[in-house]
């Protein structure tokens, strides 16, 4: 594990507004036996909690089983366990290995339910309640629901453990550890594996999937949803993908009407004027931007103003760039974009939690006096002296190698001011164009939302032209595009077919 110093502690939620979390409701036969054997939150977990269900998609009736349980990550040389990690594991019985999909949220520290019931799992969101979902992914590969320490269930065995957790470098090595681990003592190594990730958790999907290649396991796939693309080569130059970002803005300015008529009078229209100018002036001026004159740089501005729907007063006149943080509030007036959906000024939708609670605890018979962080209230459960401890979140270290305390002020100060995601502290870890490398057949779908202020459909095409190797797909939405129901079903079609392929 790398060491890194000095420790950064910064919230997301200072730099985003925090990550929603969720979950939802099913049942049809538990043992005795396996009700009796619940988890009391003692120092060593008891056994997993398996239950059997079944519900109607549209190939027809899934029967499958629910297992809920912890796994230990231990330190390798001790064998001493370090922390336990949850998940939620749905399974359908079949004669010939299935393939099986570990699935995450990001945050960093966000727990499963937000794919688990908005998109992926057999239960999904239905008004404050849950339902069955004919669309799960569990039609195409055995899912597995991933907790990361810190999160849900998943607990530090002891305080000062959770440093090794709580932090870029430590959570991708811990997560990897879940997978190869699971695999393990499910028997599944000749199962094929896939990794999805969400947000932050693409980017663990992408370098989780290196560690493992590294280790000798096989990863058929990934799918990072709403998270970069996990490529380090700069393949579309710096300058042209900042000016291509204009294109996802007019995207939105478009559908507030912020735009003048002359601009287009359709989407596609607007797309295809505020790429061209993209291409044509700002990227050029971008790359000179020390020898634009002023004139030069009041021609851009007007230019960015007419495709961007943004006063000219908020475009910064030495950069020439809209952070995403300036964007959402400047666009339109007295209000305030939200940073995960565009199209909206008020928050998005809360997930069920107490539905989602009941969920886990009855119908799926995982009997536990531990909170489950993220639904459970931030101070429930004993804590001595009410010493609870903080969140993932608000203690995480970002950093990838060692870096100066002015290094990390600077880098957290730039990442709060552009409000476009977290600081990047050190160099990116080995990802997507390392595992592919390593693995040249690895598959992988990259997806984003055409309204994410945190992502840009525009820069992935653009990056599709580049590699051949790698699907990229945009969708009407936002970071949750799957919210969108014909977003969702277009996504299960790309997920369905890279898996089957």
């Amino acid at each position: 594990m790398l060491t890194t110093a000095p420790k950064t502690t910064i919230s997301m939620a200072t730099i985003l507004k925090p990550m929603r979390l969720g979950l939802t409701t099913l049942l049809l036969s538990i043992t005795t036996a396996q009700a009796a054997n619940f988890d009391q939150g003692e120092a060593v977990p008891s056994a997993p909690v398996v239950s059997h269900h079944s519900l109607r998609t549209h190939q027809g009736t899934l029967n499958y089983s629910a297992e809920v349980g912890r796994i230990a990550i231990r330190d390798v040389a001790t064998g001493q366990a370090h922390g336990y990690m949850g998940y939620f594991a749905y399974r359908v019985p079949s004669k010939t290995p299935r393939p099986v999909l570990f699935v995450w949220n990001g945050g960093p520290g966000a727990n499963s339910t937000t794919l688990q019931f908005e998109a992926a799992g057999p239960k999904i969101q239905h008004g404050q309640g849950l339902a069955d979902n004919p669309e799960t992914w569990l039609q195409y590969a055995d899912l597995v629901f991933v907790d990361p320490i810190g999160t849900g269930f998943s607990r530090p065995t002891e305080r000062r453990y959770a440093s090794e957790f709580y932090g870029t470098v430590g959570d991708v090595a811990s997560v990897t550890e879940f997978v190869r681990s699971w695999r393990l003592l499910h028997g599944a190594e000749q199962s094929p594996i896939y990794l999805a990730g969400e947000s932050w958790g693409a980017g663990r999907a992408g370098s989780v999937g290196y560690a493992l290649l590294k280790q000798g396991i096989p990863v058929a796939g990934l799918m990072l949803l709403s998270g970069g693309a996990g490529l380090h080569t700069e393949k579309v130059p710096a300058a042209e993908a900042a000016a291509l970002k204009v294109v996802d803005l007019a995207h939105s300015a478009f559908y507030h009407g912020r735009l003048a008529k002359s601009v287009g009078s359709s989407i596609e229209a607007v797309e295809k004027a505020a790429k061209n100018w993209a291409l044509s002036h700002y990227a050029p001026a971008l790359a000179n931007i020390a020898s634009l004159s002023g004139n030069d740089k009041a021609d851009i501005i007007s230019g960015l103003s007419r495709f961007t729907g943004l006063p000219k007063s908020a475009i910064d006149k030495e950069t020439l760039r809209i952070s995403p943080r300036s964007y959402r509030s400047h666009l339109l007036p007295g209000k305030t974009l939200n940073t995960f959906d565009m199209r909206r000024t008020t928050a998005l939708p809360e997930l069920p939690n107490q539905a989602i609670d009941r969920y886990i605890r009855h119908d799926l018979a995982y009997v536990t006096s531990l909170p489950y962080w993220g639904l459970d209230g931030a101070k429930a459960g004993y804590a001595p002296n009410a010493n609870y401890p903080q969140t993932p979140g608000q203690s995480w270290n970002y950093a990838t190698a060692k870096l100066s305390a002015t290094e990390v002020k600077a880098a957290i100060a730039k990442a709060i001011k552009d409000g476009g995601g977290p600081p990047k502290l050190g160099p990116p870890l080995p990802s997507v164009e390392e595992a592919k490398q390593l693995a040249p057949g690895l598959k992988v779908l990259v997806a984003a939302g055409s309204y994410d202020s945190l992502n840009s459909c525009t820069v992935n095409q653009a990056l599709a032209k580049k590699w051949p190797g790698i699907a990229f797909r945009c969708y009407t939405g936002g970071h949750m595009f799957y919210l969108d129901k014909a977003s969702r079903l277009a996504f299960n079609k790309d997920l369905a077919k890279l898996i089957k392929d």
